[in-house]
């Protein structure tokens, strides 16, 4: 199993291109967020939990005018273990912005969940539905008489797709997973023409996510523990690889790198409070995108708030006439 798991990777490693096209929306404390990118781990922390996400990336990349168009991200999503079901429930929200296009995303998933070896497998599936909005009237067309921008508003189109994952975890040990999300790759069109043709053909690239962790804590001193992590992203056409390795110190306060290969060099830091998880990180972009000061990095906040509900049993005592 650890052979095919290695031979997939080199394959990965070997036969993709590094750079990848962003079409989903890209988180860099990923380790905090696998709810975004598999349905395998809905339910999986055995508590009900709320996840808030807001990424502001390339800070400071605008338009000439002066707009901003650099990609803004904000997610919330909620997952639960739901022993009827046998399994967990999720949903996720999530509103990207890319430029002059406006993406909000709904999607609701179930996992299975059985016990297996010293850990837990969650087998999920997905429905998502996709609004996809572009504002054809901040364009700037280099021919003003062009005639498929002037006089364009904004034009939508709604998708329905679906995700599938795998996710398997040994609490305190390791987790590990894999998914797909847009597995159907639904088409569509941005805008129609002047004689009313639909124009832009648009496709969901189906893309794969494969993740893993690992949680060691030092022998001679148990208040620190550290947890190396991998995000691989491809559509089999290109690739993107982060590397993370984060250290705790009394599972309370935590710092740590992440290496997004060609991409940014990433500082993360975070706290746990009570029932509550808050991490920051900063992204400092390594690519082209911040060379000559087109931007000055990218910033990620995110929320966590796990409880469980309790219900209390009641125990019922009566009296036997016969002893009365």
């Amino acid at each position: 199993m650890r052979s095919k798991i290695f031979t997939l990777l080199l394959l990965l490693l070997g036969t993709n291109s590094i750079i990848f096209a962003q079409q989903e929306a890209q988180f860099s404390q990923f380790m905090f967020n696998t709810m975004a990118f598999n349905p395998g781990y809905a339910g999986s922390n055995n508590a009900i939990c709320l996840n808030t996400f807001a990424r502001q990336q390339w800070l400071g990349f605008k338009d000439p005018d002066g707009s901003n168009t650099a990609p803004q991200t904000f997610l919330f999503s909620i997952d639960a273990p739901i022993k009827f079901l046998h399994g967990g429930l999720g949903a996720i929200i999530s509103k990207d912005k890319i430029g002059f296009e406006d993406n909000t995303n709904v999607r609701l998933a179930y996992s299975y969940i059985v016990n297996l070896g010293s850990g837990f497998l969650g087998i999920g599936a997905e429905a998502a539905f996709l609004d996809k909005k572009i504002d054809y009237s901040k364009f700037k067309p280099i021919d003003p008489g062009d005639p498929v921008l002037n006089g364009k508003a904004k034009e939508s189109n709604f998708y329905t797709d679906f995700a599938f994952g795998i996710y398997y975890n040994v609490p305190g040990k390791f987790y590990a997973g894999i998914s797909a999300l847009n597995l159907s790759e639904p088409k569509g069109f941005n805008y129609k023409d002047i004689n009313n043709v639909d124009q832009n053909s648009f496709s969901l690239k189906r893309t794969y996510f494969i993740t893993g962790g690992y949680e060691y804590v030092f022998p001679s001193n148990p208040s620190f523990e550290l947890d190396p992590s991998v995000l691989i992203k491809t559509d089999f056409v290109s690739a993107q690889y982060d590397i993370a390795a984060i250290l705790k110190y009394e599972n309370r306060f935590w710092g740590g790198l992440s290496y997004r290969v060609q991409d940014a060099a990433t500082i993360l830091i975070g706290v746990n409070w009570k029932n509550f998880k808050f991490g920051y990180s900063y992204d400092l972009t390594t690519s082209n995108m911040g060379g000559s000061g087109k931007s000055s990095g990218s910033h990620e906040l995110f929320l966590r708030y796990c409880f469980k509900i309790e219900i209390p049993k009641t125990f019922k005592s009566y009296k036997n006439t016969r002893y009365l």
